[in-house]
């Protein structure tokens, strides 16, 4: 059964992925419309960034959460390597927890 239930989401992940290139040529979307496409997708990315990064099991994560998010947010926004943006969050994050900050 679980295996019939992956086989299904795939096949409808692949339909999904694939439906894009094809409609892409059939239907025309106006230039305004994909601009505010493409700005509601940073809008609901960032909405996620946000929520997980302040409420942790329906209660406030506590100050060191969002600290290290934002520590890993400015490196990235200064264009620092991937792995240099991750270290840097977890270990604000750990060291404030470390430190006493909830």
């Amino acid at each position: 059964m679980t295996m019939a239930a992956v086989l299904a989401l795939a096949v409808g992940v692949f339909l999904v992925r694939l439906a894009g290139p094809v409609m892409r040529s059939r239907i025309t979307v106006s230039e305004r419309a994909e601009t505010l496409m493409k700005r509601s997708a940073i809008v609901v990315l960032g909405a996620l960034v946000v929520t997980n990064a302040l409420f942790v099991d329906g209660g406030f994560a506590g100050w060191s959460l969002p600290a290290g998010v934002a520590v890993g947010g400015l490196l990235a926004w200064r264009r620092a390597p991937v792995l240099v943006v991750v270290i840097a969050a977890a270990a604000t994050t750990a060291l404030l927890r470390l430190a006493g900050v909830a």
